[in-house]
């Protein structure tokens, strides 16, 4: 790749991530799956391993010393967060297990206790299941109705009729941020506005597009914005709920236990103020504290640096993929994350996947838990290379030699 200046040296930063430099039976790995979960540069893993070895107690309720310090880097990690998404205060933050936890939890605690027959619930036809499945599940206990915006050919949301679907019945607005099939960025901000003046909340699933490019929930004014942490180089089991201040305080707990309450009698228990009313039990503390030292690691490279450098990958990625016959690309939206899903001729991409892993290439394969994509393609499932910030276009060149050889092998 020549005539590029990267936005960020990937070469070096790649030096942070140990599995990149472990010993792999197919050589160097050439990890192409950042969509479905993300690698862990060392300071993450250093982090959690302070906190397990240094000062490895609860958070909240112990007066001690390691306890005090527990806690301190726990809330500190609140703070980065806020700062990271643009929310103007720590309260409206509310750490979860992951995207799925915070959507659910909003399904929950808000969702059951406010719609009622007759109401609608609008999302997209470009969801991930994890943003339709507890919709569902509302409707069925709450007798509101399920409406969707649909996809235009090129992968983006036919947003020409919105007054069809965003109508006075319309109270909860449920849209993906970026597809994390078609790498579609949605208008986030207009179908705010759209939910908005149809008197509906809005939940926007940032999963895809928090890693990768800077978020301003306050700017984008919806009412809940969810992300997960394993997403954006933090660990696994951790996720964050921004809310709408005005709108958590009137919410029910979603989970009963230890740290939402504010007292407990043998007859009644009453609640802890936000963000904790939202938080029971012994939090994942190892978790949050691994996800303040990847906001941390992103903010000091920058996420406008990422974007930038994204762009290139994903540009040469695309023309990569162009030049191999009998590629098909699905999505072509103008904006558009770093994921590109395809097809190569007759080759299954489960078949696919196996081939190019046997050049130590790591790529997704099925459906990616977004069914209804499939069935308006009228496909079964696709091959995904989904870019970070690790990645590199020397990478690039070698998923397009891996994917002539597996076509030619299957005699494509």
């Amino acid at each position: 790749m020549t005539g590029m200046t990267p936005a960020i040296r990937a070469a070096k930063l790649r030096e942070d991530f140990p599995l990149l430099s472990s010993s792999q039976e197919q050589g160097p790995l050439i990890y192409l799956d950042s969509a479905a979960t993300t690698l862990k540069p060392r300071c993450v893993i250093d982090a959690m391993v302070r906190y397990y070895t240094e000062y490895g107690g609860s958070v909240h309720r112990g007066i001690y010393r390691i306890a005090e310090q527990a806690t301190a880097e726990y809330e500190n990690t609140r703070r980065e967060v806020a700062s990271f998404i643009g929310a103007e205060t720590t309260d409206s933050i509310i750490f979860t297990k992951g995207t799925t936890e915070s959507i659910n939890l909003v399904a929950y605690a808000w969702a059951r206790n406010t719609l009622k027959p007759g109401d609608e619930i609008l999302i997209t036809e470009m969801e991930h299941h994890s943003n339709i499945v507890p919709w569902q599940m509302v409707a069925k206990s709450t007798g509101a109705l399920i409406r969707y915006l649909p996809l235009n050919s090129d992968g983006t949301l036919d947003l020409n009729r919105s007054e069809q679907y965003f109508t006075p019945h319309t109270k909860l607005v449920a849209v993906i941020h970026q597809s994390n099939v078609l790498g579609t960025v949605n208008p986030v901000k207009e179908i705010v506005k759209l939910a908005h003046d149809a008197g509906a909340v809005i939940l926007v699933d940032g999963a895809q597009r928090v890693p990768h490019h800077s978020v301003n929930v306050t700017d984008l004014g919806a009412d809940f914005y969810v992300f997960s942490g394993h997403k954006m180089l933090g660990p696994t089991g951790v996720g964050v709920l921004y809310g709408n201040l005005e709108i958590l305080d009137k919410m029910e707990p979603f989970h009963g236990g230890g740290d939402m309450i504010r007292t407990v009698s043998m007859n009644a228990s009453t609640w802890n103020a936000l963000p904790y009313k939202f938080e029971a039990g012994t939090p994942p503390i190892a978790q949050v504290i691994g996800l303040g030292a990847a906001v941390k690691y992103l903010s000091d490279i920058g996420l406008d640096r990422i974007a930038a450098y994204e762009t290139q990958l994903t540009a040469y990625a695309l023309k990569t993929l162009r030049e191999i016959p009998d590629i098909e690309i699905y999505g072509d939206a103008r904006e558009r994350g770093a994921v590109i899903s395809f097809n190569a001729g007759s080759v299954h991409p489960h078949d696919l996947s196996q081939l190019l892993d046997q050049d130590g290439i790591a790529v997704r394969a099925g459906h990616h838990c977004a069914q209804p994509i499939m069935t308006r393609l009228g496909i079964s499932a696709t091959t995904r290379a989904s870019f970070y910030l690790y990645n590199t276009f020397e990478e690039i060149d070698l998923l397009g030699e891996s994917i002539r050889k597996a076509i030619t092998f299957m005699g494509g």
